[in-house]
């Protein structure tokens, strides 16, 4: 699976670095929906009488959302978005501070009241960071775990100084214009649990700072929990085991033995005196931490548990998984009861007073009644079960057919999203890809401008990738997925730039109709066309006299000694065609990275002008200021062009032939019939053999056109041109292929390319 811009360590790598990709990501025209399924819940109450509580939410997406609540739902109030892969969790900090990790490798903090605003972005992960625990009464401290098998605790406001270089410990990549407002932040601290045996300190003296690195996990770490006052985490993954830790000296106290399988999720009491864990196994177990033991386990699911919230008392715990079902299970008396099922697996739970939030797998959020502060009042309305003490007890329950009556059919409200892609194929025009979505809705996509141009509505896929067929061939000059539920299209140098279309084939007015068109070139136009506006009105008329812009050549030999790149190149071609005008409404976003601060995100309508080389590849920057490609594989096509077999007509060229491969076969057709009235094509083949720019599109007649006599202006031998057709492998070709068409689909061999041509009596 391709990670989206994942900034893991590669510190250690031999393989020489590869140019950077840039990627942009189709929006849905309802950007205030999420198009993944949720991994994450957060749940802000507000402070005063008349405030309004929020729920945070993080998405598969890679975004994060603000939804403001009310008796009557929820409205979307800020869409966080710099993250480039999934969002795993989300934890508040002091009230205002929203935390958020992602399988980036990245933790970012951001002003949980802003309008989307990124704060600081924290590069210590070496793997996906999947889990965040966060201590309620000391707003400082937040833990962090992920596949790396690492578990570091950071102290938010440990420090002042500003982040030294060589520490490496955390990056602040604020100052460069794409996660954050530029201003000096306090660094932030950190204590390290690693995947060792022992305990080591390592200074760094720029910082004044001795984190404290300590071995623990060998593994992937999948949940954390952290007690109220921040003395007491609790960590669990592939090792099936529970680990404490001392979040203050980052030392491990004890490990808690009985599950079977991976640990999911886990709870800690307000004290730490208690902790509850959910486990791939199917049980929930509730440890006693001071007696260092188990004191119960509850068999009340029949497949993993991935959720748990506990009441307020912590004498119930809700739970959810991969069962689609959602219970209530007393801590003391193990009485469970089923209050929900869905039709996707359950991620993650937030108690919301009287109401339980649970996110899913899918895109949408459901709110369903919950007895928060009397969960006993639940169990009055019956249907309850004894949870048992093994697995394999409730897998039978539920083979004999005697499974729990839900107590809910239907949610008390529902935050809405859009449903995600799920297959996807690009087809043979190289702009167009073909998606179903989790509704099962069949859409065309127009990649060069971002939209979708046909809705099927529930059709077959298949059948309409077969209707959709083309026989034609332009190389694939992007590629595609669709693991953030929305399209993303990668392009990557130099192949990005292989695919040429004429302007009369992508019915570009005002362009001769002959130009070749390089389309990826057009696209990233399109796509950094508001940020060419915003840049040059940030410099100017003073920015090719300004000494200290980098000129093209630097460029062009990836000169990193300057932050700003030469911009002559801004008039030189900048018009954006209408096949490559993306949408303002639904603006796609860009996922790239420069030379500096790692991979980050952004709609194209936000870019303020201020990026330059620290952000975009040099590549990229190459293309758009500098009107620059890079060296592309040959791009002609070789062929022979002999008279069929048995046929009278003159030889007229005994060499082989080379043109584009774009070149259509009617204008070889043309080069047959000038050849043979006048020996002599009019500026249609160079002296080397070569096919040249030829006579314009318009000029050129179809052999099914006649001999055109009828036209006025017509000169006598134009009046007397034979009707010619061009074959390969005994198969007459359609005027409108293309060389690179008739290789691919009907001469089908890898030696050169042999067409016949012949004169057609009658017509």
């Amino acid at each position: 699976m391709h990670r989206v811009g994942s900034g893991g360590n590669t510190s250690n790598s031999t393989r020489p670095r590869k140019e950077k990709r840039l990627t942009y990501v189709l929006n849905d025209s309802d950007d205030t929906k999420h198009c993944a399924g949720i991994n994450c819940l957060a749940v802000l109450k507000s402070s005063g009488s008349n405030g309004s509580d929020y729920l945070f939410t993080g998405s598969r997406d890679g975004r994060l959302k603000r939804w403001a609540l009310s008796e009557e739902g929820a409205t979307c109030s800020a869409t966080f978005e710099s993250h480039v892969d999934w969002v795993n969790d989300a934890v508040l900090a002091g009230g205002n501070t929203l935390v958020s990790c992602s399988s980036d490798s990245t933790l970012k903090t951001w002003d949980a009241f802003s309008d989307g605003t990124c704060t600081r972005t924290l590069h210590q992960h070496s793997d996906y960071v999947t889990c965040l625990a966060a201590a309620e009464q000391n707003s400082n401290v937040v833990a962090s775990g992920g596949l790396g098998g690492e578990v570091f605790i950071w102290d938010l406001e440990a420090a002042l100084a500003p982040v030294s270089k060589s520490g490496d410990a955390v990056d602040d990549d604020c100052s460069n214009g794409i996660n954050g407002s530029g201003h000096s932040l306090p660094v932030t601290s950190l204590r390290t649990i690693s995947s060792s045996n022992s305990i080591s300190v390592h200074t760094t003296q720029s910082q004044g700072y001795a984190p404290i690195a300590a071995k623990g996990h060998k593994e992937s770490v999948y949940a954390l929990a952290m007690n109220e006052s921040g003395t007491l985490l609790v960590s669990g993954g592939t090792e099936k085991v529970v680990r404490v830790w001392d979040p203050r000296s980052g030392s491990k106290t004890m490990k808690l033995r009985g599950h079977t399988d991976n640990i999911r999720t886990l709870l800690l009491d307000s004290t730490g005196r208690y902790c509850i864990s959910g486990s791939s196994d199917s049980m929930i177990r509730f440890w006693d931490i001071g007696q260092q033991r188990c004191v119960h386990s509850y068999a009340v699911h029949t497949d993993s548990v991935w959720a748990l919230a506990s009441t307020p008392s912590f004498t119930h715990v809700y739970s959810g998984g991969r069962d689609l079902s959602l219970y209530l299970t007393d801590l003391e008396t193990r009485e469970s009861l089923l209050l929900c099922t869905g039709e996707h697996p359950i991620l993650q739970l937030a108690l919301h007073d009287n109401s339980l939030w649970a996110a899913s797998t899918d895109s949408s959020i459901h709110r369903w009644p919950a007895e928060g502060y009397e969960p006993h009042k639940v169990f009055q309305r019956g249907n309850s079960f004894l949870a048992g003490n093994l697995s394999f007890s409730r897998a039978r329950v539920s083979l004999e057919g005697s499974a729990p009556v839900p107590v809910y059919k239907e949610p008390t409200f529902t935050i809405p999203g859009t449903p995600g892609v799920v297959q996807h194929e690009v087809l043979n025009n190289r702009r167009h890809v073909l998606t179903k979505d989790t509704a099962g809705s069949v859409k065309l996509w127009e990649v060069t401008r971002g939209v979708v141009i046909e809705d099927y509505g529930k059709v077959s896929f298949e059948e309409k990738k077969e209707e959709l067929f083309e026989m034609v061939s332009i190389p694939a000059w992007f590629t595609v997925d669709a693991r953030l539920g929305s399209l993303s299209v990668h392009l990557d140098t130099p192949q990005c730039f292989s695919a040429e279309m004429y302007s009369a084939d992508l019915n570009i007015a005002g362009k001769p109709e002959d130009d070749k068109v390089n389309l990826a070139r057009e696209t990233l136009k399109g796509l950094l066309a508001h940020w060419l506006v915003k840049r040059k009105q940030k410099i100017g008329s003073q920015a090719s006299a300004n000494g200290d812009l980098l000129s093209g050549k630097d460029v062009a030999t990836r000169s990193l000694n300057h932050s700003r790149v030469e911009v002559d190149g801004i008039e030189n071609d900048a018009v954006v065609y209408p096949p490559f005008e993306f949408s303002v409404v639904s603006p796609p976003s860009i996922i790239t990275e420069g030379s500096h601060g790692g991979p980050w995100r952004k709609k194209i309508t936000d870019l303020d002008g201020t990026e330059d080389e620290k952000d975009f590849p040099l590549w990229c920057l190459d293309c758009i200021l500098n009107n620059r490609l890079p060296t592309r594989e040959n791009t002609k096509c070789s062929f022979y062009l002999h008279p069929c077999e048995g046929s009278t007509v003159q030889i007229l060229t005994q060499g082989k032939l080379s043109a584009p491969r774009i070149l259509r076969i009617h204008k070889v057709v043309n080069y047959v019939v000038e050849k043979m009235v006048l020996d002599k094509p009019l500026d249609i083949s160079n002296g080397d053999g070569t096919f040249g720019t030829g006579l314009a599109a318009g000029q050129l007649q179809h052999p099914s056109g006649g001999d055109g006599s009828s036209r006025s202006g017509l000169k006598p031998w134009q009046k007397l041109r034979p009707s010619v057709e061009i074959l390969c492998n005994n198969q007459v070709l359609s005027p409108d292929m293309s060389l690179a068409t008739v290789r691919a689909y009907i001469w089908k061999k890898s030696d050169d390319l042999i067409l016949n041509y012949r004169v057609v009596q009658g017509r």
